[in-house]
């Protein structure tokens, strides 16, 4: 294993009710600016549990953040945190509202032109407190540092993390997330999947447990995602879906094991570009990044085929291939298309276009090997669009 420091200071609380509980991890006399999205919260009844936990408290709100948060969008929740002198900013929503949160957090203290944050990697000396109600499981942005954040102007989708952007507590109830669409659903699933996959599918590095809580994530996702699809208020299916979210991605099964990530940067430039869920961009991404990049992952995805998905006989090759089939089905399965064909208006220049932008933002050696190039992005977005 590699050398590592663990740190994750969030406390979660989970379960039915417990956004009650926020009253007594916030200070009576705190200024709190409520974050959030297109205001599903005022129709699921998760607004009015806030408000009421929050009783006494000055209480301002800003509303409006996208699915991918927009810069611009972002910049005026930064200019009414410095304006009012908020203590705490309490995001209520998706990762969406959590990754613009901990902009806003970042920026509104940030010394310069907070664009410099993503663009430049601008050191984030400090952050506003935030804290978060989940209300859909995916990002795993409830506990840990990182943020993805869109500028339409520009055209450019880039992330940042620091370790001030940690949220100082968590509201995970599964309830929360009943009255959410099928398609988001089914998203979370996939995200929270790929997430396990950057950390796990690498090389290995005798990291045993990690490994293992690795696939223990895959297997509980494979086995309660069509499940909690189909059951959407099926609590226990429900609960266990949005730990594992939370679990793919804190920090844990990263630690001291390679990581990659590429699928990640290549999707955020699909979204960037068509406006594709980035879940479903990382289904069309993923499965080829698999095939061209078998050679250096060849160990792992063996393993992977064997443990998680109990291929155990043919050839090295063979089983390779069977265990990335098992993951387009399992996304199929789950509503998410594996092809970026399967997308009306996808342009045939696209892997040019994805290859020249990450080019253009200083991406030119991705993966855990640093092996992934402009030309490596080009054919593995062309086998996705040939098929």
């Amino acid at each position: 294993m590699f050398n590592f420091e663990f740190y994750n200071p969030t406390k979660i609380l989970f379960g039915k009710g417990q956004i009650a509980s926020i009253a007594k991890e916030i200070p009576a006399d705190a200024k709190v600016l409520i974050t959030y999205g297109g205001g599903s919260i005022h129709k699921n009844g998760v607004y009015e549990q806030v408000m009421a936990a929050l009783d006494g408290r000055a209480v301002l709100e800003f509303g409006g953040i996208e699915p991918n948060p927009e810069y611009d969008t972002l910049m005026g929740a930064v200019e009414l945190v410095r304006r009012e002198k908020v203590d705490l900013i309490l995001a209520v929503g998706g990762g969406s509202v959590l990754d613009g949160t901990k902009f806003i957090a970042a920026a509104a203290p940030f010394v310069g032109e907070p664009w410099d944050i993503l663009t430049k990697g601008a050191k984030v000396e400090s952050a506003v407190p935030l804290a978060s109600i989940l209300t859909l499981p995916a990002t795993g942005s409830e506990s840990n540092t990182f943020a993805v954040i869109s500028r339409r102007s520009t055209g450019q989708k880039l992330a940042f993390g620091s370790v001030h952007c940690y949220p100082k507590f968590a509201v995970l109830d599964p309830e929360t997330t009943f009255s959410l669409p099928a398609r988001q659903v089914a998203n979370g699933v996939v995200d929270a999947f790929v997430h396990t996959l950057e950390q796990y599918m690498t090389f290995p590095v005798h990291a045993e447990l990690n490994d293992r809580f690795a696939e223990s994530i895959l297997q509980t996702l494979i086995d309660v995602g069509p499940k909690t699809l189909a059951e959407p208020e099926n609590y226990d299916l429900r609960a266990t879906f949005v730990w594992s979210a939370t679990l793919a991605l804190n920090g844990l099964i990263g630690s001291g094991v390679p990581q990659d990530w590429a699928t990640h940067m290549i999707g955020h430039e699909l979204t960037a570009l068509y406006g594709i869920d980035h879940a479903r961009t990382l289904a069309t991404v993923v499965p080829h990044l698999f095939r061209v990049q078998s050679s250096g992952k060849r160990e792992k995805l063996v393993q992977y085929a064997e443990r998680v998905w109990g291929i155990r006989t043919g050839s090295d090759e063979e089983r390779c291939e069977a265990a990335i089939r098992k993951t387009e089905e399992f996304f199929e399965l789950m509503g998410l298309p594996t092809r970026l064909s399967q997308y009306p208006g996808v342009k045939p220049e696209t892997p040019a276009l994805v290859a020249k932008s990450l080019e253009t933002n200083g991406a030119v050696k991705l993966g855990e090997r640093q092996d992934i190039t402009p030309k490596t992005v080009e054919e593995i977005l062309s086998r996705s669009l040939a098929a």
